[in-house]
């Protein structure tokens, strides 16, 4: 993956990661105390900047935030764009590339392009609006470590939230797809659509849910679910393909599979 990234280039794999972190901390060192070694003369180090993405509506706001937190509400909103007029499609279906690029004098470029219409957009960041200072960032930094554990929590609670939803979105496309609907009995297909709703209203109603009640809340789902889809396939009542869900469902796990992401709910 990492190799694609940077066109096909063969990776330097004879570079310890543990020496390299020394070797930077060692030249941020010496810049800082002003060492004039003749290696140092014409090296330039970039800072690390740590930076998340909020997406949102079928527009698709994209709101660029710094800092170290989990939810954007405790981070630094540096800027914020839109890509507007990408088609409807359902859930999942479109894709969004989000691209960051930071030069020498820390102006950042966030670019993005929808794959499936072909829009894009970008904005331009400045080092001299609306970024923090070093004393701001190391007041990030402490209170990340400081709720460390909450945000872990946070985070745990978003992903099982997605999970639910995915594999919710998931079922309601396989029944409504054509090449499902003439092989599912009528009945299996209302079971299946009423349990989606069901689930979609307590979600709806229970934004604040903990996190083990939205797991079982999805246990719940593919206990409905997933045997109704597994003795059609298991019937060669459709291909895989139909719907796009038959790599999707678990053996009975109640863990959906790939879906579309939400990096940020709160």
């Amino acid at each position: 993956m990492l190799q694609d990234f940077f066109s096909g280039k063969e990776l330097w794999k004879s570079i310890n990661p543990y020496e390299a972190v020394a070797y930077g901390a060692s030249m941020r060192a010496a810049i800082l105390t002003g060492e004039a070694h003749e290696k140092l003369r014409d090296l330039l180090l970039l800072d690390v900047s740590h930076l998340g993405l909020e997406t949102a509506g079928p527009a698709v706001l994209i709101q660029v935030y710094e800092g170290e937190r989990a939810r954007t509400k405790d981070n630094n909103l540096l800027g914020k764009f839109e890509l507007s007029g990408i088609p409807p499609a359902p859930r999942g279906v479109p894709q969004n590339n989000v691209t960051f690029d930071i030069d020498a004098n820390g102006i950042l470029n966030v670019a993005a392009k929808d794959k499936t219409a072909g829009l894009k957009n970008k904005i331009t960041i400045t080092n001299d609006k609306g970024r923090l200072n070093k004393d701001e960032i190391e007041k990030l930094v402490r209170e990340a470590e400081k709720y460390k554990a909450e945000d872990e929590e946070v985070k745990r609670k978003v992903e099982a939230k997605n999970a639910l939803e995915n594999y919710a979105y998931n079922m309601r496309n396989t029944v409504k797809d054509e090449k499902v609907k003439g092989r599912l009995p009528e009945r299996d297909r209302q079971k299946i659509k009423r349990a989606v709703e069901d689930a979609m209203t307590w979600l709806e109603a229970n934004q604040l849910a903990e996190l083990d009640e939205l797991h079982d809340k999805l246990k719940e789902l593919d206990k409905i679910c997933n045997p109704v889809i597994a003795t059609m396939y298991q019937q060669g009542g459709a291909r895989d393909e139909a719907g796009g869900f038959g790599a999707s469902i678990g053996s009975g796990t109640g863990v959906p599979g790939t879906g579309p992401k939400i990096e940020e709910v709160v």
